[in-house]
């Protein structure tokens, strides 16, 4: 009994240091790549006026994704750093001593590994679509329908790809002046506007602006002659009119697991990258599990050696970048042809089950013949 009870502190003292580990670990690496990540936006804030707490609120919805990414990667990297310290600190050479077994050693690395499976389910099937979504509607709407109101003194302001804005100077009422308008949506009248001053009005369809005493310039492409159109006042529309602009076709990263393993994408071609991304959703969070797996056979494998030992350690880490590049090698083949699905869930789980195989087979095979050792872990 009361070696059973020692076996109980010594599996929470092993999971509390990798389960801390893990999500200091997986905050940090998230904070850094939230911080590389956003400096993409920053435009918006700078040249778009848009304040710090909508910056941070755009920003943030990207962490779900972040985290998803990174869980079975960070799995991987705080066992095999707590149990190389462990064996460092001669802490696994008492364990041994006591008569652990590596099932029994392997026990809180498993369970931790678990729990990184089901969070990263959550954030796959729940989290990750919709904040994603969130963050793609609130993009979009920045980009088309509050740019025109974001207009900044001396700047050329992109509005979409084919309208751009000029205003030489805004007054406190919101007055524009000095207004250039490079309009190319209409692919057969390339019309350049000016005007001397303005004002910005909210139309049904987004943002339009009034212009007063101006010219319009449009280049005749058949004849070659440039027309000029005076006008006291004239309504331009800022919204892209070559498509709706209530509507954004939904990307796959944010509809439901339903709709991808169904796909019917407004482009059927995609339709093979919609099945391929909802096998990703279901295959990468056990990659935590065999990540875990492969660090575990790595430190508890083989003889114990009292200075530890490096080839095996160095060899995993190699074996892990390969998986990690196979895994975007196949993820990129099944998108392009869905009979290689298979290979992914081959490439999540083949690799943890031949490692635990390779680590808790000979004590599987032993605990056919002695259950009391393949349950309790240790010597009575």
């Amino acid at each position: 009994m009361r070696l059973g009870s020692i076996f109980t502190r010594l599996d929470l003292y092993i999971f509390r240091q990798i389960f801390l580990a893990l999500v200091v670990v997986t905050g940090g690496l998230t904070a850094l790549i939230w911080l590389t990540q956003s400096l993409r936006f920053v435009e918006l804030v700078v040249n778009r006026g848009l304040s710090f707490g909508v910056f941070l609120q755009l920003t943030s919805l990207l962490i779900p994704s972040f985290i998803a990414i990174i869980l079975p990667i960070t799995t991987y990297v705080v066992i095999q750093f707590i149990y190389q310290r462990l064996a460092g600190d001669r802490e696994l050479t008492v364990m041994r001593a006591a008569g652990l077994s590596p099932m029994a050693l392997a026990r809180p690395a498993i369970m931790v590994a678990m729990l990184a499976v089901i969070a990263g389910y959550g954030l796959n099937l729940v989290a990750v679509p919709s904040t994603l979504a969130s963050f793609r509607q609130f993009q979009w709407e920045i980009r088309n329908k509050l740019a025109a109101f974001l207009l900044q003194e001396g700047v050329f302001t992109p509005i979409s790809d084919k309208l751009t804005v000029y205003v030489r100077s805004r007054d406190p009422d919101g007055k524009l002046r000095g207004i250039l308008v490079d309009d190319s949506r209409d692919a057969t009248a390339h019309a350049t506007i000016l005007a001397e001053h303005g004002e910005l009005l909210d139309g049904p369809n987004g943002p339009r602006v009034l212009l007063e005493n101006g010219s319009r310039q449009e280049l005749d492409r058949q004849s070659g002659r440039l027309n000029i159109l005076t006008f006291q006042q004239n309504e331009l529309d800022l919204a892209d009119s070559s498509k709706e602009t209530g509507f954004r076709p939904p990307d796959m990263s944010e509809v439901s697991l339903a709709n991808l393993l169904n796909p019917n994408p407004i482009n059927p071609r995609d339709a093979g990258k919609w099945k391929a991304e909802g096998y990703r959703r279901l295959t990468s969070p056990l990659t935590a599990l065999s990540y875990a797996f492969v660090a575990l056979y790595s430190v508890l494998s083989g003889a114990f050696r009292r200075h530890g030992g490096f080839v095996r350690p160095f060899v995993t880490i190699v074996a892990m970048v390969l998986l990690l590049a196979v895994g975007l090698a196949i993820g990129n083949l099944a998108a392009r042809d869905n009979a290689l699905l298979p290979l992914m869930w081959a490439h999540a789980l083949l690799p943890g089950i031949v490692c635990a195989w390779l680590l808790l087979g000979p004590q599987l095979r032993a605990g056919l013949t002695s259950p009391r050792r393949l349950i309790g872990g240790g010597r009575a």
